[in-house]
């Protein structure tokens, strides 16, 4: 039996999970989980996933890699059904895999290159994404990730640019530029090159390229040829998801971000002033240590008025080792009730957003057959169409339901 591998958060994790298939070799009958350590639950729930393998495949080998096995290897390694542990670096490298040791877990903030793989897709998903940064300088008080990544690490342009190429050259219609702390990508190359300056390099060296897409940015390191980037280059999608996390500027303090809550509004007016169709996604996290109901309202206040439409909602999970984690907690069951207002409050603006996009005639990119996704990211259900993963057609939208909008090919 071959050896199955189990993603856990991110799309970078997802990326590196393809790279792992065949950077590990022939692993024989094992179950390798690359691992998430965003959030405590999200740790729990690896556990969880780790010991119910076991239970249903007792001969497999167990191996644990990512972010928690990177911030923790000593708490797996210590699990009876774990039978190697391996680093966040080192699982990209062919001789990790081949390593005999127990746990093989250097130290991930004296690494100074970001390695680059080559990726075909993920999996069989119609769209590609090229890992052009990991790792973060920033320190933000809630998060154990820098911990997992390292520092921020960029992929050179060239490199960039040559994975495209090869991904258009396979017939990727949608490329996503992903990276643990996007915004910061090129500030340790020659030069300092800033993401606006990759993206425009990008979309000028692979012209036949109709859609390119940015995973979530740090709308505060937003640089001059983004801006212009996102005014001036159609095939640019007109989508962000933004790193916000907060709406009241003392809060935001306290996470240690380096933005207010008017430079987040000032920036979604601006990139709506020079691009009106653009979709705004946002990471919010609620009940932040010392949070008042106040402060809270504050931050639900900000989906409209920065006009928000995705939503990723975090109750907030104290991760050990991490300031926040020291400071004055919420109780649990405030800090649920505030994700649940504001889930709610996302869902209300997805529904005001399908409805103005209804009765129009839309292009969409295929992802399965049935099923898309508008140029906002919005999902399509083609209820009878067939169409080809990747494609990307014309369809005319007719309403909504649970969230998604209902159309036809045109």
């Amino acid at each position: 039996m071959s050896a199955e591998f189990r993603t856990f958060g991110c799309r970078l994790n997802a990326y590196e999970t393809e790279a792992m298939k065949v950077a590990s070799g022939d692993l024989g009958e094992a179950v390798v989980f690359n691992t998430c350590a965003v959030t405590a639950e999200a740790v729990r729930q690896v556990r969880q996933a780790i010991r119910k393998a076991r239970r249903e495949r007792p001969e497999a080998r167990i191996i644990v890699t990512g972010c928690a096995a990177q911030t923790d290897p000593a708490g797996f390694a210590a699990m009876p059904e774990v039978d190697r542990v391996i680093g966040n670096a080192e699982k990209l490298r062919p001789e990790a895999w081949r390593d005999t040791a127990r746990v093989s877990v250097g130290d991930i903030m004296a690494e100074r290159q970001a390695r680059a793989p080559l990726v075909d897709g993920l999996g069989g998903r119609a769209r590609a994404h090229v890992q052009v940064q990991t790792g973060c300088d920033h320190r933000c008080t809630f998060c154990i990730i820098p911990y997992g990544r390292g520092n921020s690490r960029s992929v050179p342009a060239a490199t960039i640019i040559g994975q495209v190429t090869r991904l258009r050259d396979r017939g990727f219609n949608e490329v996503v530029l992903t990276g643990v702390d996007l915004t910061s990508w090129g500030a340790d190359l020659e030069g300092t090159p800033r993401l606006g300056e990759l993206v425009l390099a990008v979309l000028r060296a692979v012209p036949d390229l109709p859609r390119l897409r940015l995973s979530s940015i740090d709308s505060i390191e937003a640089d001059p040829a983004l801006m212009e980037a996102i005014a001036s280059e159609k095939r640019l999608m007109p989508h962000l998801h933004l790193s916000l996390q907060a709406g009241d500027d003392l809060i935001l303090k306290r996470m240690k971000r380096r933005h207010l809550r008017d430079d987040a509004i000032r920036f979604c007016e601006e990139a709506r002033r020079l691009r009106p169709e653009i979709v705004f996604g946002a990471d919010i996290i609620a009940g932040f240590p010392t949070e008042t109901e106040a402060m809270f309202r504050r931050s639900l206040d900000l989906v409209e008025e920065c006009g928000l439409t995705w939503l990723h909602v975090f109750p907030f999970s104290p991760r050990p080792g991490t300031p926040a984690a020291r400071m004055p907690q919420v109780p649990g069951r405030e800090v649920r009730e505030r994700a649940a207002r504001l889930r709610a409050a996302g869902e209300e603006r997805v529904g005001r957003h399908l409805a103005a996009l209804e009765g129009r005639t839309l292009p969409l990119l295929i992802e399965k057959p049935g099923f898309g996704r508008t140029e906002g990211f919005a999902p399509v259900e083609l209820p009878g169409h067939e169409g080809i993963p990747g494609a990307i057609i014309e369809a005319r939208t007719s309403g909504s339901r649970g969230g998604k909008l209902l159309a036809a090919a045109s």
